[in-house]
Formats: structure tokens, sequence, C-alpha cells
């Protein structure tokens, strides 16, 4: 039950080219950075990522970005990273941008075993008709565009139909964890950190604190262990190092 790993480099080591990965955070906020970098360091390649975004220039999911690591990216938006920008509309980067809720639930429900769902989300868009362009050529065109989603009325209302998502592998950030891989998440860094932990097939944690079993309390853990196969604990440093993605200074 010592779900434990020694550093970041020996919790990801297997993570292997083409590799699928479900990865939390939002914006800067509850990014697995530590994970991240220890990725970056292993060379792992044409990795497949579900994600909220795909982190900044030269932060979080940036990194591996830069670097042309990831083939391929399933998330709500492209945010201000410019390389992720120039990569899609070069050619060089297939983008999946999935209604936000939707993603959440898509990840929850993977993680769930549930394979699809009915949602309101996107109906009469280009999400359910199809056409969304998920890669482009050099020359600017529609290289490979979205299928069309089968659609259904429930109570008189059309729905369209979304598919779980699972991955091979799940990186999150907590703030504290025990040995067991259960789970407590701080505020903002609750965001899609529990999902992407539920659809990876095997996950790993980095946490801030890590504790002894029986030291959280049940009813205070947010994601129980069943879901978490490896732990890393972060030093003080690691820790406290929390970028913000945009800072406002009053006068």
């Amino acid at each position: 039950m010592n779900k434990v790993r020694g550093s970041a480099a020996e919790a990801v080591a297997d993570i292997p080219d083409g590799a699928s990965l479900a990865v939390g955070g939002f914006g800067l906020s509850g990014v697995p950075d530590v994970l991240i970098r220890a990725l970056y360091e292993q060379g792992a390649r044409d990795l497949k990522v579900v994600s909220n975004n795909c982190g900044v220039d030269g932060r979080g999911l940036g990194v591996l970005l830069a670097a042309g690591r990831i083939a391929r990216v399933t998330g709500s938006y492209v945010g201000e990273n410019k390389e992720f920008a120039r990569q899609y509309l070069a050619g060089e980067l297939e983008v999946e941008l999935v209604p936000q809720g939707t993603l959440a639930e898509r990840l929850r429900a993977g993680g769930a075993g549930i394979p699809a769902f009915y949602t309101p989300a996107g109906v009469g868009t280009q999400v359910a008709r199809g056409g969304l362009p998920w890669r482009y050529a050099q020359d600017g065109v529609v290289a490979l565009a979205s299928p069309p989603k089968e659609t259904r009325v429930f109570h008189g209302r059309p729905h369209v139909l979304e598919h779980g998502i699972t991955t091979d592998f799940g990186l999150v950030r907590a703030w504290r964890g025990d040995r067991h891989g259960n789970l407590v998440f701080r505020r903002a860094a609750a965001n899609f950190n529990p999902l992407a932990a539920m659809a990876g097939r095997v996950t790993v944690a980095e946490v801030e604190e890590l504790v002894e079993p029986g030291e959280l309390a049940p009813d205070a853990v947010h994601l129980p262990g069943i879901y978490v196969q490896r732990v890393v604990a972060l030093s003080a440093d690691e820790a406290a190092d929390k970028r913000i993605e945009k800072r406002t200074v009053r006068s």
C-alpha cells in the first residue's frame, strides 16, 4: 500500500513515446510542474495530452510543447500560450477543443467507467455538427476536422453524445497526500486535478505535504487512493514554487 516513489524521475520513468496523459491544473493553478519537468528530462515524445489548457510559454505543459514532445491536445482553450497557437495554426499540432464543462465530465465519466453520456452543451454548433479544425495543413487549409456527433431529444430538448475519456497516465498535484494515495486539494488547485486522476489508468500525484495513513480525516479526502498508483513528495522549495499567470498591482 505504500505508493510513494523516491523521485519524480522514478515515477514517470516508464511513460513511453505516444502515451496519453490526463494532466491536472487550470492556467498555472494546481499544475504538476515537477512531474512535467521530470517527463521532459525523461524524453518521451508524441504525447497525447488531455488538459484544460496546455500551460503557458515556458511553464507547465508549455515546456513539453516547446520541445515538440506533444502530438495532440484535447482541451478547452489555447489561452495565452503563443507557441501553442503557432503550432496549431502551422499544422504541427492536432487540437480538439471541447467545452470546459463537457471536458470535465468526459474525464469524470471515463474514471467512473461510464463510456458516454448526453449533454445539451454544444447543440446547434460545430461541436455537434462537426467541422471544428483539429489539424491545419501548412497552407492554412483544414486538413482534419471533427466528425459530426450523434444527437438525441430528451424531454423535448436536443442533446449531443459525448464519450468518456481514459488515458494511459494521469499527472496531478495535491496539497496533502498520504502513502496510500489519498489526496486533498487546496482551493483553486481542486480544478481538473481530481478528474485527471480518475481518468488515468496509472496516476502519479505530486504532493506538497506527505502525511502518514490515518492523518487525513476521511471526510477531508477529496480523492480516494484507489485512483492513485504513485505518490511523489515535493521538497519545500518545490512546494513553494507557484507562479502567478497574471499579476495585478493596485496604486
